[in-house]
């Protein structure tokens, strides 16, 4: 696909579907069932339960969603683990997967990892339908790591999907070997203001669409913007809008189960 089609093709998904940062109750079931779809019911990855797919990470996790703006279909999710302030060393699934020595270079507590890619049957059908919302997650992605202050990003994937992200110059980098995940998976890693900065060089509408025309993550001599992290509701019913914090690793927001958070259990 050459740049003016792929220009052409982004326009047209950033206008026909909406990617929504999950912020309430309502989104994460929307998530959730989508999830228990593609995982349990297509895939037999996971058991699930009551139509739903949850494990113990959703609890400190941030989540996109993807949706169709003319009927409102959930189309895809994915979501980004946070690291455990707690506990950094047992943050993420690719720390149960890799050794130790794997990771010791990666500063953890900047870091976020991506995982429970998930896109309904009818988008993976076709190739470009496929890519373009593999984009639209990604671009997702971007903004949540950038309200985050993530640094770098950790991922367990086919090495199918790494190739097809590849195709949009999105290149991450392989940690050790294959590993038994629901099926061979590759641990991968990318330091993100490389993996956009070869994309930007490579691919620049993609650029353009993951980072909102370098408002996240975005180099120096682009026009900047300001950067808000919206806050679950208070109790009066405020949106809760406060200024950006670099790296808040959840300690600032209320603990446990919430209209924004749901705990495995």
């Amino acid at each position: 696909m050459n740049t003016n089609t792929l220009a052409d093709e982004i326009s047209y998904t950033a206008v026909q579907f909406a990617v929504e940062i999950v912020r309430n109750q309502n989104q994460l079931r929307e998530v959730y069932r989508l999830r228990h779809q593609v995982y349990c019911v297509e895939h037999g990855f996971e058991a699930g339960t009551d139509g739903e797919e949850i494990d113990e990470f959703d609890s400190r996790s941030r989540h996109v969603l993807l949706r169709r703006v003319d009927d409102g279909e959930v189309v895809g999710t994915v979501r980004l683990i946070a690291p455990d302030p707690i506990d950094l060393g047992n943050s993420f699934p690719t720390q149960r997967l890799c050794q130790p020595a794997l990771l010791q270079h990666l500063p953890l507590d900047t870091t976020g990892e991506i995982s429970r890619f998930a896109i309904s049957k009818q988008r993976r059908g076709a190739c470009v339908a496929g890519m373009l919302t593999r984009l639209a997650l990604m671009r997702g992605i971007a903004q949540l790591s950038s309200e985050m202050g993530l640094t770098h990003w950790l991922a367990v994937m086919e090495r199918g999907l790494l190739r097809l992200q590849q195709r949009n110059a999105i290149h991450f980098d392989p940690i050790g070997p294959l590993v038994s995940y629901h099926g061979l998976r590759q641990p991968a890693m990318g330091e993100i203001v490389r993996v956009l900065e070869r994309i930007r060089r490579e691919e620049f509408p993609t650029w353009n669409f993951l980072t909102d025309g370098g408002r996240w993550f975005g180099r120096q001599d682009t026009v900047s913007f300001p950067r808000f992290d919206i806050r679950p509701p208070d109790h009066s019913g405020g949106p809760g809008i406060v200024p950006h914090l670099a790296n808040p690793h959840w300690a600032d927001l209320p603990k446990g189960p919430g209209p924004w958070q749901q705990s495995a259990a």
